[in-house]
């Protein structure tokens, strides 16, 4: 599915959040620029579920940054690879085919982990965040940015409409096809966001997870330790 969408992912991505996918990328950068203020030596990032590799050139703009990007969709990479390459951060960012429950790295090599709108998708969440937990060094951090739930009205009224009925109208008639925008709305439906997925973080044995709640809890970041 996301290898057929992949020629039309981007600009979808950014007309059906009117933009404000890149204000919560940034918020990303923001909070690990604020855990490794003025690092000694390269911060070395894995990117879950990279997709288009959009949070991975996002996350570029740390000087001290080397970005490794895993994704199972190959096309969603190519696209990718050509928007590194095009901004000349081919030094900085490498892809490579790769899936969240089985990520081809050894144990503690990352200090940060990081997945933006993937991680509802992970077949078995449990063992994707347990993998990730893997290969992040003691001390690591995970960064998990997702779609959620609402809970103040009018936004949660107002978004529900919009997820249920908007958003899988112009997906499909943009993206032509007919699945892959119902299936948004329904995984973000079904993920235990909020207090819900901070508890999955805590009985996998992660330190001390908090949330962010972003664009009146549309998104949320969530942020914890190995």
């Amino acid at each position: 599915m996301f290898d057929e969408i992949s020629p039309r992912y981007d600009f979808l991505n950014h007309l059906l959040s009117f933009g404000i996918d890149h204000s919560w990328r940034r918020r990303v950068v923001k909070e690990i620029r604020r855990l490794f203020h003025e690092p000694a030596s390269t911060i070395r990032i894995l990117d879950v579920a990279t997709g288009t590799g959009d949070l991975a050139m996002a996350v570029s703009t740390l000087q001290q940054a080397s970005i490794e990007g895993i994704d199972i969709s190959t096309k969603m990479m190519e696209i990718g690879r050509k928007k590194v390459r095009a901004r000349g951060l081919s030094g900085k960012i490498v892809f490579r085919e790769g899936e969240a429950e089985n990520i081809p790295f050894e144990d503690n090599l990352f200090d940060v982990v990081m997945v933006a709108f993937g991680v509802r998708n992970f077949e078995e969440l449990e063992n994707g965040i347990s993998e990730m937990k893997r290969v992040l060094k003691p001390g690591g951090v995970m960064l998990i940015l997702e779609f959620s739930h609402p809970e103040r009205y009018p936004m949660k009224a107002l978004y529900s409409f919009y997820s249920s009925v908007i958003i899988p109208l112009f997906g499909k008639l943009i993206s032509r096809h007919r699945e892959a925008y119902t299936y948004l709305p329904d995984t973000v439906a079904d993920f235990p966001s909020g207090e819900d997925f901070i508890a999955v973080l805590r009985k996998m044995e992660l330190k001390e997870p908090f949330q962010i709640p972003l664009t009146g809890g549309i998104a949320s970041l969530y942020c914890t330790e190995k």
